[in-house]
């Protein structure tokens, strides 16, 4: 694979040096436009894009290459192993409205996920079990409003890229807009790479859909959707629960105007393990800024996010386990824990969903996570309340699906093993509630937390059922000591 890379990428150079397309082997470069692609925007380009690649998949690999012009693609393009797709500036591939995209295949695994994460073969780009295949350049896909963010009909793409069992992707430099439901889907794949990559679904739905993928890392990403930005799920379209993990994320900008900028879930059927966030800016979430949920079965662990900012999310962060188990092969109920979070701020609007922690019940809790440098500003502005549990929908994975918390901060129910060091939750307007609460849970640790008072709240910290609380060096905004209200609770200090 990394070979192959090199080559590819040795080869792009030549050909944007003006080498010319004859003097670029080994590895080869074929411009589309020598197999009939017209790059003028009104010719269907789509056949002579497929002779391309398999000219070149033919000669043991090589790069597809698309001068500066606007070539429309009518038809499914057909990846093949071994293969770059190289966009050069000024360069665009626009989708069609004509109808004559590959129609959805059957799929008998259709019940236990969506309808567009069930079906593969209705987008601009398909691929199915191929190696070493790459977007690069500095070029862009736009599906040009012709894609559908529903279900489609025979005929209709609802996606950009669409790949199934790879080994070896890159997607650097390009820019993904106007996908429909997804500018990217990859499922079952590993050893992915991206850098630099641009996505502007904004007006459609997601940006890129991670399902049951190994191996991934992404830099510098800049993503701009309507539904999910980046999300990582797991689900059982290709017939069996997959493994996920051993991926790095540094240098994102994201965004997502409805729903969850950085997103585990909700399909959660195979299992996630070792994820790193860094260096992260998210801008707007009407959902979830940082989300984790296991719905599915699916056991989360060993998640850490480093230096991240939000600013514009309706739930900065929220972690729940539910019991929808939309899985194959009779799921249990799934665990998440042994998660990070250092140096992460956030400040957020609208519907105020507060930070939350949300386990399934007394031998299903979120466990093992801690909070180091978090401070967190909500919108507050809320009267005061009863601080009984709120009512939960255990199949449903949005904020919204758990009422009203009684806290204006932290919210914990069914948890284990939880610190808060050096963190803080302040409001935007006084609120009646207190700045959290902790219920039905064990090992919980306040260690110099700040919460900034309500007027009328009847305490700051509320510990209800807790076997092991501690407060301790914590303070409100002005300096006066935490309020901390206990009831059928032990210390452990």
């Amino acid at each position: 694979m990394k070979r192959f890379l090199l080559i590819s990428c040795a080869v792009a150079g030549l050909v944007v040096a003006g080498a010319g397309v004859t003097t670029a082997a080994p590895g080869g470069v074929y411009d589309v436009k020598d197999y009939g692609a017209k790059g003028n925007g009104s010719a269907n380009d789509s056949g002579a894009v497929d002779k391309a690649i398999t000219a070149a998949n033919a000669a043991g690999g090589g790069t597809v290459r698309f001068t500066a012009g606007t070539y429309k693609s009518a038809n499914t393009v057909h990846l093949k192993s071994n293969v770059t797709i190289q966009l050069d500036a000024g360069a665009t591939i626009t989708g069609s409205s004509a109808d004559s995209y590959d129609k959805p295949e059957s799929n008998p695994n259709d019940d236990y996920q969506d309808y567009g994460h069930s079906h593969f073969h209705n987008a601009m780009f398909f691929g199915d079990k191929l190696t070493n295949i790459a977007f690069t350049g500095a070029g862009t896909i736009d599906g040009g409003g012709n894609l559908i963010t529903g279900n489609p009909k025979s005929g209709e793409a609802d996606k950009i890229l669409s790949l199934t069992r790879c080994d070896g992707l890159t997607l650097s430099g390009i820019k993904l807009r106007r996908g429909g439901h997804f500018a990217a889907l990859i499922n079952g794949c590993t050893n992915v790479v991206s850098d630099h990559l641009t996505i502007d679904t904004a007006s459609d739905r997601d940006g890129w859909n991670i399902i049951s993928t190994t191996n991934v890392t992404i830099t510098n990403a800049t993503i701009a959707a309507n539904d999910d930005a980046l999300v990582f799920k797991s689900d059982y379209a290709l017939g069996a629960k997959l493994p996920n993990g051993n991926v790095t994320v540094t240098g994102a900008k994201l965004s997502a105007v409805c729903c969850n900028a950085l997103m585990f879930g909700s399909e959660t059927c195979g299992d996630f393990t070792g994820y790193q966030f860094s260096d992260i800016t998210i801008t707007g979430a009407h959902k979830s800024g940082l989300g984790i949920v296991s719905m599915d079965g699916a056991k989360i662990s060993d998640v850490h996010y480093r230096d991240i900012t939000m600013s514009g999310t309706y739930s900065p962060i929220m972690m729940k386990i539910g019991t929808r188990k939309r899985c194959g092969n009779k799921p249990g109920v799934g665990s998440i824990s042994g998660i990070t979070f250092d140096n992460v701020t956030g400040t957020h609007t609208g519907t105020n969903f507060s930070p939350t922690i949300w386990g399934a019940d007394s031998g299903h809790r979120v466990s093992d996570v801690t909070f180091t440098g978090v401070h967190l500003t909500v919108p507050g502005g809320n009267g005061t309340m009863g601080t009984g549990v709120p009512s939960n929908d255990a199949t449903d994975y949005n904020p919204k699906s758990i009422g009203t918390r009684p806290s204006y901060g932290w919210y914990l129910h069914y948890a284990s093993g939880i610190k808060f060091v050096d963190s803080s939750v302040e409001f935007g307007k006084d609120d009646g509630r207190p700045a959290s609460i902790v219920n039905n849970s064990s090992d919980i640790t306040f260690d110099r937390f700040t919460a900034e008072k309500g007027s009328k709240s009847p305490f700051d910290v509320g510990f209800q059922t807790v076997a092991g609380y501690c407060v301790k060096d914590s303070a409100t905004t002005s300096g006066s000591a935490l309020r901390v209200n206990t009831s059928g609770s032990s210390s452990n200090c």
